[in-house]
Order: C-alpha cells, then sequence, then structure tokens
C-alpha cells in the first residue's frame, strides 16, 4: 500500500466452482519475473549500495522443527487490527496470521480453501460457501454460519470505515442457509467478488467477541478469530505478541510465540537484524540489501510481489488536475536513477500501473493493447518544460508527502521534487512520521494540503482489476475524485465477466486509459524482499504474506 496499501489478490482455482480461469498462472507468476534486470547500485556510502542478478525465489526452506519463539521486524504499528480496515503492510503482517478467510491465499499465490471447505457458484449471481465444522474461535467458541453472516456483514457497515466495502458492492445479500452454510447473492455476476474472500474481505470473527468488544475491537483485547495464533501482549509503541493457539484446527504453529518488534527507524531494523535482535522481516530497506546480502548472520530473498510503486496522485483540484502537468512530471522523473539509488537495484522501470506478472494468463493480443503505446519511462526534460509552459503551470506549488520509512518513499519524493524543479513547477516535501504514514490510506484529514505521495500498490488478487477499479468514481482508494462514465462501465462489464480472456481484453483497455491518463504516475515494478537469519527458515518469499498464516510455517533452521 506504501508502503502503501494492501492489494496482493489471488485468483480462484476451479476447485472452487467458477470456470477454469488460469491453470498455469502460479508458475507464470513465479518464473514471469525470474530475473529482474541488473542494475548497478549507486555510489557506495556505508548505507550498504545496490544488489544485482535478482533472481525471484518461490519460497524458502522448509522448517525442521519447532521453537519457542522469534522476533520479526515491522516498520511501523498498526493504528488497528480490526480487519474492516486492515490496508497496509504492517496490519496485514500480523492480521494474517491471527485472523482467517473463507478462502486463503497460498504462498504460490493460488487460492484454496480456508474457512470455507468448499465454494460453488450454482448461478452467475450465487455464491455458496460450505464451512468447516469444528473450527473454534481463540474465544473457545466454535464457529457457525451466524458469525461469517455477521463478519461479512461489518464490511459493508459505513460506520467501520471499512476498507474493503467496495468489494460487496454488487452483495444484495449474505445469508444463513444452513448451520455451516452460508449464501451470498449479488447483483450482476462478480468475478471479483470470490477472489477477494482469500483476503480480509473475508475475514471471519467471532460474533460474540466483536459485539462485546464494541468500539475497543482491534485496538485492546483479543480479536476473536481462528487463526494458529491469537493476540497476546500489545505493549504499544514497542512490540506485538502472538500466542500459539493450541486449539487451531489446521496444522499447529512451529512457534510457541511470534513477537512483532515494531521499528520505525531504517537503520535500526537493519541493525536488529544483523545483531539477532530481530530474527526476519518482510520490507526490508533498500538502503540495507547489499549489506544484508553479504552478511554471514542470514540470507536475504526476492519473491513476486505483484507491486508496483507509484506517484499517486491525490489532488486534481489543483495544476495536476491538467494532464499536461502529469504527463511532464512522468517525462521529468529519472526512474532508472530511482530504481538504483531508491530500490536498490532490486527492480524495474515501468510505465504501467500494473504489474506484467498479474497478466500471467493473457494471450499476446491481450498483453498488445495492455502495454503498447503507454507514456515512455525515459527523461525528456525540454518536452516537459514545453508541456508545463503550455499548461500554464510554470511556478505552481505542488506538495509531495515523504517519509523515513525507507528510501523508497523519501528518494522518490525527492526525485519528484527534483523532476518539478527542472521543468519550472515549485515542489514541497511535507514529511510524515512513519507511523502516521499509513493513515494517508484510510484518513481523508491525513491528506489535506498533499497533491501526491509515493505509492506501492500491491495486488490483492492476481487479477490487473484490482489496481485498476481504483480509478472508477467513488472508489476507495480513487483519493483525487477521477471520474469517467465511460471508465466506470469497462470496470462493470470486467467485473461482470467470469471467463479469464474475456475480462482480461476488457481490462487492457482500462490499463490504456488509466496509465494513458496517468491517474497515478507508474514508476517501477518492486519484488517483495525477506531476511531471515540462519536461526528461522519458512516464511514464504512472495507477497502471499498479507492473506497467508505465513508466521506458523517459521521454525528451526537446524
Amino acid at each position: 500500500m506504501t508502503t502503501s496499501p494492501p492489494r496482493t489478490r489471488r485468483r480462484l482455482a476451479t476447485r472452487l466452482g467458477r470456470p477454469a480461469s488460469r491453470a498455469a498462472t502460479a508458475t507464470a507468476v513465479l518464473t514471469s519475473f525470474a530475473l529482474l534486470a541488473a542494475c548497478s547500485g549507486p555510489p557506495k556510502d556505508g548505507a550498504g549500495g545496490a544488489v544485482t542478478d535478482v533472481k525471484l525465489s518461490a519460497t524458502t526452506p522448509e522448517a525442521r522443527g519447532e521453537i519457542d519463539s522469534f522476533t520479526w521486524a515491522v516498520y511501523a504499528e498498526p493504528p488497528t487490527l480490526d480487519y474492516t480496515v486492515a490496508f497496509d503492510y504492517p496490519q496485514n503482517t500480523v492480521l494474517s496470521n491471527v485472523c482467517e478467510s473463507l478462502m486463503r491465499w497460498t504462498p504460490g499465490l493460488t487460492t484454496e480453501p480456508g474457512l470455507a471447505r468448499q465454494a460453488s457458484n450454482p448461478d452467475p449471481t450465487t455464491w455458496v460457501y460450505d464451512l468447516r465444522p469444528g473450527v473454534r474461535f481463540h474465544d473457545g467458541k466454535e464457529m457457525t454460519a451466524d458469525d461469517v453472516v455477521f463478519s461479512l456483514g461489518r464490511q459493508t457497515d459505513p460506520d467501520n470505515a471499512a476498507a474493503w466495502a467496495q468489494v460487496f458492492q454488487n452483495v444484495t445479500s449474505i445469508t444463513k442457509s444452513g448451520p455451516l452454510q452460508v449464501t451470498v447473492k449479488l447483483k450482476q455476476p462478480d468475478s471479483q467478488f470470490p477472489q477477494y474472500m482469500a483476503t480480509a474481505a473475508g475475514v471471519v470473527a467471532s460474533k460474540s467477541a466483536v459485539e462485546a468488544a464494541g468500539k475497543d475491537y482491534g485496538t485492546t483485547g483479543g480479536l476473536g478469530c481462528s487463526g494458529p495464533f491469537k493476540l497476546g501482549t500489545w505493549n504499544k509503541g514497542q512490540s506485538i505478541e502472538l500466542e500459539r493457539f493450541d486449539g487451531y484446527w489446521g496444522t499447529k504453529a512451529k512457534s510457541k510465540k511470534a513477537v512483532f518488534r515494531i521499528l520505525t527507524d531504517p537503520s535500526a531494523r537493519t541493525n536488529a537484524l544483523l545483531s539477532g535482535e530481530a530474527d526476519g522481516g518482510y520490507l526490508i530497506p533498500t538502503e540495507s540489501y547489499a549489506r544484508l546480502r553479504a552478511a554471514d548472520a542470514g540470507t536475504l530473498f526476492f519473491g513476486e510481489g505483484l507491486s508496483t510503486v507509484n506517484v499517486n496522485i491525490t489532488n486534481m483540484r489543483g495544476p495536476l488536475g491538467d494532464l499536461r502537468v502529469r504527463q511532464a512530471l512522468s517525462l521529468a522523473l529519472d526512474r532508472s536513477g530511482f530504481v538504483k539509488a531508491g530500490l536498490g537495484g532490486a527492480g524495474t522501470v515501468t510505465n504501467s500501473l500494473t504489474t506484467r506478472a498479474a497478466w500471467a494468463a493473457a494471450p499476446e493480443r491481450t498483453l498488445k493493447t495492455a502495454f503498447d503505446s503507454l507514456p515512455p519511462t525515459g527523461q525528456d526534460i525540454e518536452k516537459a518544460k514545453a508541456l508545463i509552459k503550455e499548461a500554464g503551470a510554470t511556478g505552481k506549488s505542488l506538495t509531495v508527502a515523504t517519509s523515513s520509512i525507507g528510501q523508497d518513499v523519501s528518494l522518490l519524493a525527492t526525485a519528484v521534487q527534483a523532476a518539478g524543479t527542472s521543468i519550472g513547477l515549485d515542489i514541497k516535501l511535507k514529511t510524515i512520521a512513519p507511523n502516521a504514514f499509513t493513515a494517508l490510506f484510510t484518513d481523508p484529514q491525513a491528506r489535506e494540503g498533499i497533491d501526491m505521495f509515493p505509492l506501492t500498490y500491491y495486488d490483492s488478487i492476481t487479477d490487473p482489476l484490482d489496481l485498476l477499479t481504483n480509478f472508477k468514481t467513488g472508489a476507495y482508494m480513487n483519493f483525487a475524485g477521477y471520474s469517467d462514465p465511460e471508465y466506470d462501465r469497462l470496470v462493470a462489464e470486467a467485473s461482470a465477466v467470469y471467463p479469464t480472456e474475456q475480462r482480461l481484453d476488457i481490462e487492457a483497455k482500462l490499463q490504456q486509459h488509466a496509465s494513458g491518463r496517468l491517474l497515478w504516475i507508474p514508476v517501477a515494478e518492486w519484488p517483495t524482499a525477506l531476511f531471515m537469519n540462519k536461526r528461522i527458515t519458512g516464511a514464504p518469499t512472495t507477497i502471499s504474506y498479507m492473506y497467508h498464516p505465513w508466521a506458523a510455517d517459521v521454525g528451526a533452521a537446524q
């Protein structure tokens, strides 16, 4: 999300009762980027430099045994662990191990049954979820259909400020159709809804536990979920402890405890990983890639991230409302320099809002529509200056948010400022604390006075529409308020189509529209980074950790 919002999504397998969609997608996703372009790093300045020859791995070696505990570094403290607003890395990294969804995302970026033992699609506007028997919540109560109806219903309640509400836009009813069966009725066919049931949108929690917590749910006490870990001690500003849930319905976690250390300073996170104070972590500071790769303390892995780094346009009421200004900024950006310095060499420049891996199932004709004729990635300062002059924007002021979360954020903000200055704009930086940066995705007041901010968007399902739907009128992440009736029509059309190739053909037109109009300014594709020391192993390398109980697989390396 950005260090951004969520978004990795997954496709459904044919076992779920829908038409075959991507029989070979998992393999394609993990191999299509088998080798990212090697980039030489910036001058070595003691910060660690860049890496080269970045190869993606599907997973890490399987754990050989149990451990008492492990410690994981996270860059910010979740403002809440309420699943309805779990829309950023810190929240989901923790929550995926505590709360479970109807379906489950796998490390290979496929979807399999979760709390629902099966999902069926008897007609285009009906989804039926048959629940696993004997699943117990952390409070000891057994899961029923009533809990599912209640939990999904919370996502549609505007009082909850649910980040996933748009997933339910076509839902007309969620009803109990048996003691362990829930039926979802849709206004129209919706290819996206069943996929999102493997994300936080499909989380099931104990109705009684959530109601008992009231407004404090997600911030104090337990979460009333069913995952392999339950929420333990939350030391505000310091750490979140998870304890193994011995009543878990599935394979029990290999570690008795998982401790998430909140380390907002990138140098502190890196030093914690090298010293053993933290056993591992995702979202490794890019400036530390080379240092960690060379260290004897552990191993730096890269995996499929389904992630693009962008400049999120949050205000089109000012100069950025003119396409020529957005085009000029895009032309002035030094994308290659940013990949080398900001992403530590582990990335590729792009002019596409969506990743290539998200289109793994698309035929060549569809790829041509989706990726041909997109704005150039190379710099052209003179053309950019001319566009600014033509738009009458010379000297206009714009504000971009920045943060010390990591170089990927701070250096992109600086690159935008440099690009704007070089073409006659007045770009100001507004520094936001790491813990407050996540509020940019959930709180309109946090975005006041900000025109742009660095956004790393990860797909929450393996479908380009996951990102492209963000520019629909009224979409949750349509912060700039963009609106185009034709675009809305195409989003609705794509959403209603179940056959994959037919849907991707429509999505290619959306990709061309959104990328061509620079509704966000795409900068680079970025893999997932994971570091683990020699004591532990088992965590997945892919972005699946956002919705998969990854911590349960972490155990002894020897």
